[in-house]
């Protein structure tokens, strides 16, 4: 399953010994930054594997930490940490749009899936050993203390089979059978046991992309290479994928158990929540996808990205952050709407840190993405009914019903698809102000889905939706892909002589320079109507109003400044600009 682009170099012995003993006399290591030197001295399968690259590659860089922006020139060859020994070699594809991801592991030189198959069989032995343990990591703590108990490192530097033919077992006189152990390389061992804590413990061939906290996407198609969406290099083509149907459907079916969904020739489709809080989406069987079972992972940062760092990765200006700081400040109803992975979700998460710190704040999701960082935060998650289709299904539809009960502040909800429109809109008639995406690539289109079928919003309620923003993924002026905020709407009214609504964009994205134009300065239906008197601004000093927009925007600048971007490092100096009247 692991399909590197390139041969690797036979192991020619030019350093005269193994590799790693004799450090001095390698030339490969000689060649080699001082951070990448100091990475290969404590993990030697990576100078391994950088000894065996072929000769029309590179030495690759080294990078400690990846800023996008500045690590995503062409020709890209350079090297990265993803967590817990395991390295990411990005290499220029220059036969596709999409360069390659080539994780580096321990087993990436000596592969021993002939000796892990051999750990496993033997596993059964000690069965009793393992009974009554409940606690994972504790069960394999003694599954890899039973695996040093049947190797033996043979420092000659080769390795030995499990059992010589025609052997017969024997008894140890503890009712176990003894058998020959394994002898292995140092290398051979350390891959080994690297092989078994990620598959015990981890997801399989899939551990690196879960641990790099730079990949978006993990997307497996059916047979062939997984491909993932990075937040430095886009779209990328990993060295990992499946080339039969059966193996894949076997991963697909573990992957399923793990996440206790299990897939069935009779349920092929599942969507749940891995481990660490990732969205997965499982399609088993070739009868129902031609090109085999598939999967689509969309990972999300246990950080969320900040106000600040969208505004530095150019999504937004500081000007229209201070605008929605404004709006939500003042309980105002705002949705995100764009189509398919146009940023919706991380939008909402950055601007939470707009709402009041002493509100009370409730979520609403079918699959968990929303992440708020006030403590007053009651988090719903919808179920679905059980297996024989009982009634112990909770949707959003109850979800938003006993929301209304719990007397929040705000009410979030992950997404707006049917009946829940309806009720979400009654909730900001009696006064409760909603946060929530929608798919939808224009105003125009979302008011037509919001009052057609299934969500059937009577047209007189709309305008109690206060801002729409219309997010995108837009191909830049350089000819870069990027997310972009589009456009700021308010609402204005509904005409029911006419049959139309009024709208005005307040801010709007320019695509000839990538910058935002401020159409809403002293001309904003919301900013001078609603907010402003609740502020005690009269209409001949309607000009202050514009004035805090600009202070506010200042305020996130002199942050941004400060190179205060973490989420939650950004919410605490809010927080406490507010308590200061500062950002009030």
């Amino acid at each position: 399953m692991e399909y590197l682009p390139f041969e690797l170099k036979p192991d020619n012995g030019e350093c005269g010994r193994p590799c790693g003993e004799n450090l001095e006399a390698c030339p490969t290591y000689q060649k080699l930054q001082d951070n990448l030197k100091e990475q290969c001295r404590e993990h030697i399968y990576l100078l391994q594997y950088l000894h065996r690259l072929p000769d029309e590659i590179s030495m690759p860089e080294y990078h400690a930490k990846l800023v996008k922006g500045k690590t995503g020139s062409n020709g890209r060859n350079l090297i990265y940490e993803a967590g817990g020994g395991i390295f990411i070699h990005i290499l220029d594809n220059l036969n596709d749009v999409r360069d390659y991801y080539i994780p580096i592991e321990p087993s990436i030189i000596e592969p021993v899936d002939e000796k892990l198959d051999f750990i496993e069989e033997r596993l059964a032995d000690y069965v009793d050993d393992l009974e009554g343990i409940t606690d994972d990591k504790k069960r394999i703590e003694i599954i890899l203390g039973i695996t040093d108990k049947l190797v033996v490192i043979n420092n000659n530097g080769n390795s030995s089979q499990s059992k010589p033919a025609g052997k017969k077992d024997r008894n140890n006189g503890n009712g176990r059978k003894s058998k020959d152990k394994l002898s292995l390389t140092q290398t051979q061992y350390k891959s080994l046991r690297y092989l078994l804590t990620r598959k015990l413990e981890g997801m399989g061939v899939l551990e690196p992309l879960i641990r790099d906290t730079n990949i978006e996407d993990i997307s497996c198609s059916g047979l062939g290479k997984i491909y993932v969406e990075h937040k430095v290099f886009a779209g990328l083509t990993t060295s990992i994928g499946f080339s039969e149907h059966q193996e894949l459907d076997r991963f697909v079916i573990q992957l399923a158990e793990r996440i206790k969904h299990p897939v069935t020739f009779r349920q092929p489709i599942v969507d749940a929540t891995l481990p660490d809080g990732s969205r997965v989406n499982i399609v088993y069987g070739i009868d129902v996808s031609k090109q085999g079972s598939n999967f689509t992972i969309r990972r999300f940062s246990k950080v969320p990205i900040s106000v600040i760092e969208l505004i530095q990765f150019g999504a937004m200006n500081y000007e229209m952050a201070a605008y929605l700081s404004m709006i939500i400040q003042e309980r105002m109803n705002v949705w995100v709407s764009g189509e398919t992975a146009s940023g919706k979700t991380t939008l909402i998460n950055a601007l939470t840190t707009f709402v009041p710190p002493e509100d009370k704040i409730v979520s609403i999701e079918d699959t968990p993405e929303i992440q708020v960082p006030h403590p007053n935060w009651i988090r719903g998650v919808t179920r679905e009914s059980g297996k024989d289709g009982d009634s112990s299904a909770v949707s959003m539809f109850d979800m938003l019903k006993a929301a209304l009960r719990q007397r929040p502040n705000l009410i979030i909800v992950g997404e707006i698809r049917g009946a829940e429109g309806a009720i979400a809109f009654q909730a900001m008639q009696t006064g409760h102000a909603c946060m929530s995406t929608f798919h939808a690539a224009t105003v125009t289109k979302l008011i037509q889905r919001v009052t057609g079928n299934p969500i059937n919003v009577p047209k007189t309620y709309v305008d109690n939706l206060n801002v729409i923003v219309i997010c995108s993924m837009v191909r830049l002026p350089n000819g870069k892909p990027g997310r972009r905020v589009l456009s700021i709407n308010e609402i204005v009214s509904y005409d029911s002589a006419s049959d139309s609504f009024s709208f005005m964009e307040v801010f709007a994205w320019n695509p000839l320079d990538d910058t935002f134009d401020f159409k809403g300065h002293m001309n904003s239906y919301l900013l001078e109507e609603k907010i402003a008197s609740r502020r005690g601004i009269t209409r001949d000093k309607i000009k202050k109003i514009y004035a805090e927009v600009k202070k506010r925007g200042e305020i996130l600048k002199r942050i941004h400044e400060q190179e205060i971007t973490n989420f939650y490092e950004v919410h605490g100096v809010l927080t406490k600009a507010s308590r200061e009247g500062l950002f009030k």
